[in-house]
């Protein structure tokens, strides 16, 4: 199925769940942006912000900052913060796929990830593993290992009780011939998140950003997760 239909539908999904997924996105979204926002403010940790202001302005941050700014506690926190991120993203997975099966959806669908908190992190750290050792080939195969591992979170969704190396083995089975026909997704949708980004670092605090969020989260979301449908039915028949 084209990524135009899988999109189109998503679009129609939307539309007959709003106003409810707009405020569950915007739930998430700023979940997300406080964990994010935490992670680079803790005693200890370097502030991203800041070395980015100075390179901007076309200062070179020394080696100075780094040592000033280091403390082994702040980044511990910060680490276990970090880890929030993907069981975050992993609840709202779970309530883009129930949304896209037309199942009852909760707002409480958005915290499932805490339930397998074990399995979704084991399988967060697998994954950028994998990747990374085959990014240290070259960049090529790292993207397309990254794109082989895409739908494990999806398969720990519809069953929780397989391990993390069967979640991203049978992911591997479902991408076989079809990281093109997600990559095409994916870059269908980059002028969406360029101009999130633009506006994240042009527009500090402007309503803007939450608007195109809201949006943009679900939008993808459900795309992604018809997508996941699809691979399941074409590997059934």
């Amino acid at each position: 199925m084209p990524g135009s239909v899988l999109k189109a539908g998503a679009r129609r999904l939307i539309f007959e769940n709003s106003p409810r997924i707009f405020i569950i996105s915007l739930v998430y979204v700023t979940l997300v942006a406080v964990v994010s926002w935490l992670s680079f403010r803790l005693p200890g940790t370097i502030n991203i912000q800041d070395i980015y202001s100075r390179l901007l302005s076309g200062e070179l941050p020394g080696l100075g900052i780094l040592y000033t700014d280091f403390r082994p506690i702040g980044l511990f926190f910060a680490f276990l913060l970090v880890l929030f991120q993907p069981v975050l993203d992993f609840g709202f997975l779970s309530y883009c796929l129930k949304t896209s099966r037309k199942q009852k959806t909760d707002f409480f669908d958005l915290f499932n990830g805490f339930l397998f908190f074990v399995k979704v992190i084991l399988l967060f750290l697998l994954i950028m593993i994998f990747t990374l050792l085959w990014s240290v080939l070259l960049i090529v195969p790292g993207i397309v290992a990254s794109y082989r591992y895409r739908l494990a979170y999806y398969i720990l969704l519809d069953d929780p009780t397989k391990g993390a190396l069967q979640c991203i083995a049978e992911s591997k089975l479902l991408m076989h011939g079809k990281k093109v026909d997600l990559l095409t997704i994916d870059l269908s949708f980059l002028g969406w998140f360029i101009l999130d980004y633009i506006v994240l670092f042009a527009i500090p605090f402007s309503f803007a950003i939450p608007i195109i969020s809201i949006w943009l989260a679900p939008y993808f979301g459900l795309t992604i997760a018809a997508f996941y449908e699809e691979q399941v039915a074409n590997l059934a028949v």
